[in-house]
Order: C-alpha cells, then structure tokens, then sequence
C-alpha cells in the first residue's frame, strides 16, 4: 500500500502559518496551551478525515519524538 501522508514540504506560507501558531498561543497558560493544540489536532484530523493518513501521520509524530535506541544516554 503507498504511503498516503504527505510529509513534503506543503505550506504555501510556511512563515505566516508558524506565526499564526505561535500567535494562537499567546496569554495562554500551558494547560489552555495544551487544550488548543489538542482542538487543533481535532480539527485538522476531522478535515482530513482518512482514517489511514491519519493513522501514519500519528505515527510519523511519534517517531519523531522517541529517541531511537542507539540514541539513549546511558
């Protein structure tokens, strides 16, 4: 089965949309931090809507913050 995520570079204003984020988040304390960004994700998740590429995209967000163990300090 092809890989359905695109992990790509996608954003037609990558800058803009970064400071959109940073800006959703001023003057909230970090449990409303946490919220909007989990309302974010449902959002985005909703609108996207494919069970599978949303599956590899939590996947691929996982991966990216395991360390691999190799990586471990010991």
């Amino acid at each position: 089965m092809p890989h359905l995520l695109n992990t790509q570079p996608n954003l037609a204003r990558p800058d803009d949309f970064y400071e959109a984020l940073i800006e959703m988040h001023r003057d909230l304390d970090e449990t409303q931090s946490q919220a909007a960004n989990a309302q974010l994700i449902l959002l985005l998740a909703n609108h996207i809507g494919d069970h599978d590429v949303l599956l590899a995209a939590m996947a691929e967000a996982r991966e990216g913050v395991v360390a691999s163990p190799d990586t471990t300090p010991t």
